[in-house]
């Protein structure tokens, strides 16, 4: 797929704060991508400068092969859905929808036909004349939406535009999101920094922190492939274990040695090793067992149990759907494929920079 949107070398500072350092990101034409990251990475500065609210200190930003980084927001052909949804109170659903195409001086019919379209693609159909304030969060958002959508944009941009929605309307705007992407063909950048949904919707997931892109992937690469202890601990829960790579396929960690399918990081070289809860294996302690732990919490999390276990020192998280009471001795085990590797930075610095380098 070719590029859609590109930013280069982009840096922006806010009261001599630098929020976005050298930024540096590629977006691929009908492609689902999202930055996600804690509060304060800057994602939300970068949607702001690609849409044109922002100017960045230096760098560009190009759309379609050419330079918008000047371009004010109305001339760019992208739309922005916000968190706060930024309706018209005094105008009802079909005036809101209609804004951006009177002000293109669309004809009666045009506009008609286009709010038709909107509020059946949106599943709003008849709703048209009701007042925005009488509707739900849900509903809002939905409108939101149309109104973005009919203005027919290559890109749409969203800014945590479900977060003040409730969990299960949230993950039917997911769907919906998906659903419309699909139908509509549009390129979309979502911003959130919510895991799981990002997880659930995208196609190529962005981690940020502290201004730098962490790691770039399909969420199952994300998940499964961590490149370093920022992004194992922020999407999902993960287990981040001093380690020694003792060999090629070979590593060491709670004073056991593990195989596993890691090579290149050196001999007796200390590593972070993360295991993810779901990945431990509870058995039956006994003299083959290589680690043993005492459960020492327990929750019931509908589909999981979530334990804590306390190994050599050492508290595991472990998700499993077995029930092993507070207080019981367990085994441990992994399979060789479920340990992940990764470099210790040499500072906090190097961790958060250390895929710009």
């Amino acid at each position: 797929m070719e590029k859609l949107l590109e930013l280069r070398n982009i840096s922006k500072s806010f009261n001599k704060e630098l929020v976005l350092d050298e930024f540096n990101l590629y977006v691929k034409r009908n492609e689902f991508v999202t930055l996600l990251g804690p509060s304060g990475c800057g994602k939300t500065t970068a949607l702001r400068i690609i849409g044109g609210f922002e100017k960045p200190d230096s760098g560009s930003v190009f759309f379609e092969g050419q330079d918008i980084t000047d371009l004010a927001p109305n001339k760019r052909n992208l739309n922005t859905v916000f968190q706060k949804y930024a309706l018209f109170p005094h105008m009802n659903v079909e005036e809101n929808i209609a804004f951006g195409l009177k002000i293109k001086n669309k004809s009666k019919q045009y506009i008609a036909d286009k709010i038709k379209y909107a509020l059946k693609l949106v599943n709003l159909d008849g709703y048209g004349k009701r007042s925005v304030d009488a509707m739900s969060g849900g509903q809002q958002q939905r409108v939101a939406i149309a109104r973005a959508i009919v203005n027919e944009p290559q890109m749409l941009l969203l800014d945590e535009p479900l977060a003040a929605l409730d969990l299960k309307l949230r993950q039917d705007m997911q769907y919906e999101l998906i659903r419309l992407k699909n139908e509509l063909g549009i390129t979309f950048l979502y911003v959130t920094h919510d895991q799981e949904e990002a997880l659930t919707i995208s196609d190529t997931i962005v981690v940020m922190n502290q201004g730098y892109i962490q790691q770039i992937g399909t969420p199952e690469s994300i998940y499964n492939e961590p490149e370093n202890a920022f992004v194992a601990d922020f999407i999902g829960d993960s287990n981040i274990i001093d380690g020694t790579m003792i060999d090629d396929l070979l590593v060491e960690f709670l004073g056991v040695k593990f195989k596993c399918v890691d090579t290149g990081f050196g001999k007796n070289k200390p590593v972070d090793v993360v295991l993810r809860p779901e990945d431990i294996i509870l058995t039956k302690p006994d003299n083959d067992t290589k680690l043993k732990g005492v459960v020492t919490s327990l929750i019931f999390k509908g589909v999981h149990y979530e334990m804590d276990v306390m190994v050599n020192g050492y508290e595991l998280l472990v998700h499993s759907t077995k029930l092993e009471p507070v207080g019981t001795e367990v085994g441990i085990d992994v399979d060789p494929e479920n340990i992940q590797i990764m470099n210790k930075p040499a500072s906090e610095d190097e961790e958060v920079a250390s895929l710009e380098d």
